[in-house]
């Protein structure tokens, strides 16, 4: 037995170490196929990313929000890492039944450790089976289930390893106290002393044979998983625990924030693009696996198909092609199926010829070959490995990036796809055309002539500056109020505009507008994938923008070093979260830097000074929907509850779904301008949501969700499934039916003044 137990450990452990290690070459020399990226944006301030990765392993930060699950992992992920040398213990033990290693194999609080740590180690992983089992696609049909489509073979193969080793690891434990006599209880066995005492009624013999049978079966089963992991280089579900650590570590933000808000800078051979003067080699968005960043590849491979991503999609969920788990399956498969054609020097040219001879190609396996020839984007029938309708049915929520465990990049690598198919290709949904040639040629997404911008002010009964006209520049006020499309052009959206700005007006507040000639911010075109139109609307409003704030410009329109130093503080305050995000978080990027904040949080600060004072009742019940470019996308989540708090008569009630968790409206990702063919529309599946509440009042902070939520309670009225008296507001819109009746000062204490509200991210 001792023999056959040592020939077939040290025959494993050779050829698993061997495999093992080649797979790591084979792995960082796949990564090295990505574009470069620019330097420093990815290992900027190392001691903070150690510190994040550190955090986000020991703290489980993303897994725990998910509860019991998030625990039971935690012990499985501690228990990997930490019981290591418990196969040097079981090496030893395959020659000598009761070894125990040095040092501290005699140490009780190692001991207690081993102990402890192994035993959570199998109850956590039969957790995780459990929870596995429940939520599988066979007890979940269709899309509840968030495994389906994950690689269940190779995750019951995990499982398995994961508690046979478990299993030996406490029971060898077992038997070493029993070999060592250890006839009373003792810490270092406070959980397997009963099978410590029924091992000890044992005779020698029997003892060493378990001991040699269960640490070459703790190795074989380690060293089997070692092989498998090793000729599967894309086996997510086992090569996340190695690939994670790098993969947080060189995350967008060092501080271990979600890589959500700002979209990046379309870049081409690791460089951005100059808009300006583009090379004539320049790379327009991604066509193929290997125009991805080393970082994308490294997302691809860490996906561990836990499908938290596709619980929370919007699109999945109301039956529609995306799942984003299985996207980043099918780029990583096909990148690592593509990988040896690569290696070996193949990939196509701008015009699709080979670039590698036929000499070159003469060793790479037919099925690589056959899988560099497949469209990176493509229908079933071209043999594509993402679908357009998958690429176009993101709505750039964030749903997915926020609930990743791994930090995975989904959005990014989304709209690095839509960029070539929209600059190159002319390939996206008819409808998108219309609002890409209004934003050309009209600066706005309606088409609508500039002077209409302005319209908004002949309803109201007092006077709002507008720069320009009326004052110069923004010395004169506090904030400049960036109206926006929507909220000048569309005419639900421009009630808020004209309920903050009564508000603004009411607290005493300083403020103006732009004169009518500032353009879309060009949020939609962004994430749309037409990168050019963005950098020309974004430029032409920073450069108006700089301009309004009293800075001196150059003949390019870059401010000049003399005003470098602004005259007055560059605050910018936004009703639509789309705005507020593009020109706080993206316009940096164009020379463009502002403190824009949200209209609920300098509301929410008028509100704690006392210059807003909400008295007249609003009855009713309310639930409040969160903008997801609000919410996930820059983390404003408490100032329009606390407005809704402060209005008397209003009993708010949370959605199943909100915060984090919040479900998008279906507007994000240009998908405004789209019409949805397929499934069920994002919209009604929230507004059947807050109507399973019967609440008298929805409410949002956001134009593009006031249209869309608007749109679908309408729609259930006329079917006779919403009372009629159910509204669709913005909490501006409640805020002012509140503070519109008098109060008498003298009645009312003085208010400490209360902080600055902070700019948005």
């Amino acid at each position: 037995m001792q023999l056959a137990a040592i020939i077939v450990s040290l025959v494993l452990i050779a050829v698993g170490v061997a495999l093992f290690g080649r797979a790591i070459v084979q792995i960082y020399q796949f990564m090295r196929l990505g574009q470069s990226v620019p330097a420093g944006t990815r290992t900027d301030q190392p001691v903070q990313r150690t510190v994040t990765v550190a955090r986000e392993f020991l703290g489980h930060t993303r897994m725990n929000r998910w509860g019991v699950v998030g625990v039971a992992h935690w012990f499985v992920a501690v228990g990997f890492f930490s019981l290591l040398l418990t196969i040097v213990n079981a090496i030893g033990q395959l020659f000598k039944a009761d070894w125990m290693l040095p040092i501290i194999g005699e140490w009780a609080p190692y001991n207690m450790f081993v102990e402890f740590i192994g035993t959570m180690t199998i109850v956590g992983i039969l957790t995780l089976i459990v929870i596995r089992q429940l939520s599988k696609p066979d007890n979940k049909p269709g899309r509840k289930s968030r495994f389906a489509g994950s690689k269940k073979g190779q995750a019951y193969f995990v499982e398995a390893v994961i508690l046979i080793v478990g299993v030996c690891i406490f029971t060898l434990h077992a038997l070493e106290g029993a070999q060592h006599h250890v006839d009373s209880y003792e810490a270092s066995f406070f959980i397997s002393y009963p099978f410590v005492s029924w091992f000890g009624g044992m005779d020698l013999s029997t003892l060493q044979n378990l001991t040699y049978f269960f640490a070459m079966l703790k190795i074989a089963t380690s060293f089997i998983w070692m092989i498998v992991v090793a000729l599967n280089t894309n086996m997510g579900v086992a090569w996340h625990r190695f690939l994670a650590f790098p993969n947080i570590w060189f995350k967008r933000e060092a501080d271990g924030s979600t890589t959500l808000g700002e979209l990046q800078p379309m870049m081409s051979g690791g460089k951005p693009i100059d808009w300006e003067d583009p090379g004539e080699d320049d790379v327009f968005g991604v066509s193929q696996v290997e125009q991805f960043s080393w970082k994308g590849l490294l997302d691809f491979s860490t996906c561990t198909e836990c499908g938290r991503c596709q619980s929370q999609c919007p699109a999945w969920n109301t039956g529609k092609p995306l799942s984003p788990k299985l996207l980043i399956m099918s780029l990583r498969d096909h990148a690592h199926a593509k990988a040896p054609y690569l290696l070996a020097g193949g990939g196509k040219d701008m015009e699709g010829n080979e670039k590698a001879t036929e000499e070159q190609l003469k060793d790479v396996p037919a099925a690589a070959l056959a899988e560099a020839e497949r469209p990176l984007i493509g229908t079933a029938e071209e043999n594509g490995v993402i679908d357009p309708d998958v690429l176009w049915s993101c709505t750039s929520c964030g749903a997915c990036v926020e609930q990743c465990p791994v930090d995975i990049e989904h959005i990014d690598h989304i709209v690095d796809m839509r960029r070539y198919q929209v600059m190159i290709e002319s390939a996206f949904p008819s409808e998108a055309g219309t609002m890409l040639k209004n934003l050309e040629k009209k600066g706005n997404p309606w088409g609508l002539a500039k002077k209409q911008r302005l319209e908004w002010l002949k309803e109201l009964d007092f006077e709002v500056p507008v720069v320009g006209k009326d004052i110069e520049d923004l010395t004169e006020v506090e904030y400049l109020y960036w109206v926006g499309c929507a909220g000048s052009l569309e005419d639900r959206a421009k009630k808020t505009t004209k309920a903050f700005a009564e508000l603004l007006n009411m607290a005493g507040v300083k403020f103006a507008i732009m004169g009518g000639d500032e353009k879309c911010t060009g949020d939609s075109a962004r994430r749309l994938g037409n990168e050019p139109l963005f950098q020309q609307l974004g430029q032409e409003n920073v450069m108006a923008l700089n301009m309004a704030f009293g800075e001196e410009l150059d003949d390019d329109g870059k401010v000049t070093p003399e005003s470098a130093k602004p005259k007055t503080a560059k605050k910018i305050v936004a009703t639509c979260p789309h705005c507020l995000n593009t020109l706080g978080n993206e316009y940096p990027q164009l020379g463009g830097d502002y403190e824009v904040i949200h209209h609920t949080q300098l509301l929410q600060h008028l509100i704690d000074e006392g210059k807003l004072i909400p008295v007249t009742p609003v009855e009713g019940l309310i639930t409040y929907h969160d903008p997801c470019y609000l919410g996930r996308h820059n983390k404003i989540y408490t100032p329009p509850r606390e407005i809704m708090s402060a209005v008397p008569g209003l009993r708010q009630q949370e959605m199943h779904r909100h915060k984090e968790r919040g479900f998008c409206c279906g507007a994000g990702g240009a998908r405004m301008w789209m019409e949805e063919r397929i499934g069920k529309r994002i919209n009604t599946e929230r507004v059947d949501e807050a109507l399973s509440l019967n609440p008298d009042i929805v409410s949002t902070a956001c134009p593009f969700c006031l249209v869309m939520l608007t749109d679908s309670v309408n729609g259930k009225k006329n079917d006779g499934k919403a009372q009629e008296s159910l509204q669709v507001v913005d909490v501006a819109q409640l805020l002012l039916d509140s503070v519109k009746t008098p109060v008498d000062p003298a009645g009312e204490s003085e208010t400490a003044d209360a902080p600055e509200p902070e700019p948005a991210k």
